[in-house]
């Protein structure tokens, strides 16, 4: 949003119907493995990653009809704060840490600055999907906290 380029181009994924013709596994056993890595503590994208490496299932929602969040929410196996969300403050914690310890370097207060703005507007969009408890506000303590369990 505030870096000076011109915007995102590159290939994208074409449209495809139905599962594609490589893939010999079934829609249930895609929710079955989905379901088995979540238990062991894959987060949603690591989750991707390895159905993408090692199984050879490029889109979860190519071969079941559904995203991965939603089998997830389904299954109460989702987390209770979005990965993205949690990545951004993740990122807003370590930078923060790196501005005390650095108290000169402006660039990365500027960048903290408009981190931190990102984390709001996701904020209130979570809020208003019902994903975050309402009232939810962003506090660098509290995203120290959160990041840490």
């Amino acid at each position: 949003m505030y870096a000076r380029r011109r915007g995102k181009s590159g290939s994208h994924r074409p449209p495809r119907k139905g599962k594609p013709p490589w893939i010999d596994y079934k829609p249930e056993e895609v929710v079955a493995l989905v379901e088995k890595l979540r238990k062991q503590g894959y987060s949603a994208a690591q989750i991707g990653l390895i159905l993408r490496d090692q199984y050879g299932i490029t889109s979860v929602k190519d071969v079941v009809g559904k995203k991965m969040t939603k089998i997830l929410e389904e299954r109460e196996l989702a987390s209770e704060i979005p990965e993205d969300f949690l990545n951004l403050l993740r990122r807003a914690v370590n930078l923060h840490k790196h501005v005390e310890k650095n108290k000169k370097d402006t660039r990365s207060k500027h960048a903290l600055m408009l981190l931190e703005s990102k984390i709001r507007r996701l904020a209130d969009y979570y809020v208003r999907k019902g994903k975050l408890p309402a009232g939810w506000k962003y506090d660098p303590e509290k995203a120290k906290i959160l990041v840490q369990s």
